[in-house]
């Protein structure tokens, strides 16, 4: 990997701001992530428009996550010689006008495919905002970046999925979508302008070219150690959002709380993951391997706490009233806590992805983006196949439990073997810190296709 070229006579940057680059990819990652999760809040009124069943409208999900888990890696194969800045920009545009065709299509079918072709873009983005994110922060900074790139999917499920849902019911379901396809346009624009190198560089154009190739991506997905680290993500989001997506039953059911509890526990879940995911990038910019393992044992407290608590609210187990009221006061703690580390350690896990598949730039951020869409997939289906054999909804919580746990076995895996292969890397013994890197699980790079 080149070292970063400076420009003669040009002074070394001291600000350790992050460039304003991040935060244009979060807005990306806010409206995509809002795509995503907002359709949840207006099934009854598309199913209603389109003469369809509800379980027939929930389809526009499952092909969105279809989308994003065939989009990731093959659409980042597909542009891996275009321009990285004009790949973020042309996914917008696309974007846009899916959101623009189901804004004001009258078929059911063209909705769907219009989901498809939306999330095969929002995967290539996702996946090519990770690695630029990480590219243009300051030495030391790279998990931080991808905690505040990442964050913009978390701040969706605080802000945007609520507004939007909100806002289908004042105006009609197609609304959202139109205001996701205004947004959309204007961001491709910010894009197309906003500088995604850092300013110690040389202009792009003085730059010798990247060299690039399908051969040399598909090279790093023979890394064991990248395998490892997305089993720990496919697992740690099969326990995480497949008990998110059953939380409402089971505080209804389970817990016994009014359904207009649910959207404060959902806001107290998403605000803490918001909070986890730039924390957990901060510390993993120390410590990329120790902060995986202390989030994971973090969350499968939380999980088997939710599971102990959610049984004591049952009346067949509570002594009163009093005690009911505290296990549902300790169902909303721990699911709060379950928000703040669940997903705090992803991007510390795509940096160190990313960091193994180099000199790979695409496709192992890619890779990363389809397997936690398969882990969410296949929580939420082991959970529904559970609950279907008339297990009840306290299942929900003991099977996300049992994915916490499985979380622990490619994630010791990783340690293991990357601490026996960090003195081979590095020609001499570790001094004992987790970090193989004084600049964090991705080195930035020198040169930059846009």
């Amino acid at each position: 990997m080149r070292d970063v070229v400076t420009a003669p006579g040009a002074p070394r940057r001291r600000d350790a701001s992050l460039p304003r680059g991040v935060y244009a990819l979060a807005a990306g990652t806010f409206l995509m992530g809002t795509s995503e999760f907002v359709v949840a809040g207006l099934l009854p009124e598309i199913a209603d428009d389109f003469g369809v069943s509800t379980a027939g409208a929930g389809l526009s999900i499952t092909v969105f996550a279809v989308g994003m888990i065939i989009g990731a890696p093959g659409m980042a194969l597909l542009t891996l010689r275009v321009p990285q800045r004009w790949t973020l920009t042309l996914a917008l545009l696309v974007f846009a006008v899916g959101h623009l065709a189901v804004a004001l299509t009258s078929s059911f079918m063209v909705l769907l495919f219009a989901r498809f072709i939306s999330a095969l873009v929002t995967g290539a983005f996702w996946a090519v905002a990770a690695v630029v994110g990480a590219r243009i922060a300051p030495p030391g900074r790279s998990s931080q970046a991808l905690g505040v790139v990442l964050g913009g999917g978390m701040l969706a499920n605080v802000l945007g999925v609520p507004v939007g849902a909100f806002g289908g019911q004042a105006t009609g379901w197609r609304g959202p979508f139109w205001a996701l396809a205004v947004l959309a346009l204007v961001l491709a624009l910010v894009m197309a302008r906003v500088r995604l190198d850092q300013p110690a560089q040389l202009p792009v154009s003085v730059l010798p070219p990247p060299r690039v190739s399908v051969r040399a991506e598909l090279s790093a997905l023979r890394s064991v150690r990248i395998w490892l680290a997305l089993a720990v993500c496919a697992c740690v989001n099969a326990g995480v959002l497949g008990l998110y997506s059953f939380i409402s039953p089971l505080l209804t059911d389970q817990v016994a709380l009014t359904p207009s509890a649910v959207p404060v526990a959902l806001l107290l879940f998403g605000l803490a993951a918001s909070i986890g995911s730039v924390l957990g990038g901060r510390a993993g910019d120390r410590r990329p391997l120790r902060t995986p393992a202390v989030t994971a044992t973090v969350s499968l407290l939380a999980c088997a706490g939710i599971w102990a608590a959610s049984a004591a609210t049952s009346p067949a187990t509570s002594s009163g009233l009093s005690a009911a009221t505290s296990s549902t006061v300790l169902v909303l703690v721990f699911f709060t806590v379950l928000g703040l580390t669940g997903f705090s350690a992803n991007p510390v896990l795509i940096g160190l992805i990313v960091r193994f598949g180099q000199p790979a730039s695409v496709l192992p951020s890619a890779m990363a983006t389809a397997v936690f869409n398969v882990g969410t997939a296949a929580g939420t289906a082991v959970i529904g196949s559970v609950l279907s054999s008339g297990r009840g909804i306290i299942a929900a919580p003991a099977v996300a439990t049992l994915f916490a746990v499985s979380v622990s076995i490619p994630l010791i895996a990783l340690i293991v073997v990357e601490r026996r292969g960090a003195p081979r890397r590095s020609g001499h013994s570790t001094s004992g810190r987790d970090d193989t890197s004084s600049r964090g699980p991705v080195t930035a790079r020198a040169s930059e296709r846009d």
